[in-house]
């Protein structure tokens, strides 16, 4: 027994070193905001071919709405999203000939024929309301959402992911949501669609290890960046402009936790966030690796607060950048 007592002792000293371990690596692995991008993604095609100049989130907005669709490797899925959302964006138009929108698809540095698929909309509707984005890379749906957010005209700014999960009608209950917010300081305001009414529905459905892994990724969301808000994950978001540009431009991840540091980001500047309740549906095909992603998120969770923490990120001024 003796024997084991140093030993005992050298696992307790590590221990006890292991959180200052930890917040070192987080601190030394600390990426910048990166705002660059590559020359070819700084414009789109027009309908006849000739490339145009993408314009920026810093000019003042001159579309009532902009759709940003992150996509990758999304050629099956994407059309039956795209037509519902273009049959809701063009009704509304016929009602109310006022409003006005565009869409971007952001190809996130698909293999397939996303690209191509998303111009054949661009081609139909005009590119004064569809235009895409390629990634000459992929960044990572945060990095692909940020592109197309930078690049969008909208005095609001809906975040809709590529596989429709989403019924796109549901843009009314966040633009409600949004409207519902007062007062909003410097005009920003954050309304989230949300699936945390879905929950009990959903733990009924998946395995007992599933849901302890939801729930683990909850409590480390709640313990670590941001309270008050059950459901951060749901890709259906609306920002009105300067809210998507304050966020956006302080946002580190690029990846899946993206959403996490958006609205951490939020509740540092006080931007007012609703959460809305929106239809749901799981489609087939869903990119996220269970197990493997949610350790991801999980480590990417404790090292947005650390990071923030030991100042090796810090909340940017909304500056233009190229």
């Amino acid at each position: 027994n003796h024997a084991e007592c140093p030993q005992m002792a050298v696992l307790g000293d590590n221990l006890i070193f292991l959180p200052f371990q930890v917040l070192i690596i987080a601190h030394v692995t600390a990426g910048m905001v990166n705002l660059t991008r590559h020359e070819k993604e700084k414009y789109f095609l027009t309908a006849t071919g000739e490339k145009e100049l993408f314009p920026s989130l810093h000019d003042p907005h001159s579309r009532e709405l902009s759709v940003v669709i992150p996509a990758y490797n999304e050629e099956l899925r994407m059309p039956v999203m795209l037509d519902e959302a273009m049959e809701y964006l063009e009704n509304r138009q016929k009602q109310h000939p006022s409003f006005t929108y565009e869409v971007i698809v952001v190809d996130d540095g698909s293999k397939d024929k996303t690209t191509e698929v998303a111009m054949r909309y661009s081609r139909k509707y005009g590119a004064e309301k569809f235009r895409v984005l390629t990634l000459v890379r992929n960044r990572g749906k945060g990095g692909a959402v940020r592109m197309g957010t930078m690049s969008s005209r909208g005095r609001v700014i809906l975040m809709a992911d590529a596989d429709g999960a989403t019924k796109f009608a549901d843009i009314d209950k966040v633009e409600a949501g949004i409207n519902d917010l007062n007062p909003k300081p410097e005009n920003m305001a954050i309304s989230c669609g949300s699936r945390a009414h879905l929950e009990q529905e959903s733990v009924a459905q998946r395995s007992m290890f599933r849901t302890f892994l939801m729930y683990g990724f909850h409590f480390l969301v709640w313990f670590f960046c941001v309270r008050g808000i059950k459901d951060t994950q749901c890709g259906f978001k609306l920002f009105t402009r300067e809210a998507a540009l304050k966020t956006f431009s302080s946002l580190h991840v690029e990846r899946w936790a993206f959403d996490v540091e958006l609205l951490y980001i939020a509740q540092c500047f006080k931007i007012p966030i609703a959460e809305v309740a929106v239809n749901w549906t799981e489609i087939e095909g869903s990119k996220l690796v269970p197990f493997w992603s949610w350790l991801q998120m999980g480590r990417d969770l404790v090292f947005i607060r650390l990071r923030y923490f030991t100042g090796a990120w810090s909340l940017q001024s909304s500056n233009k950048t190229d």
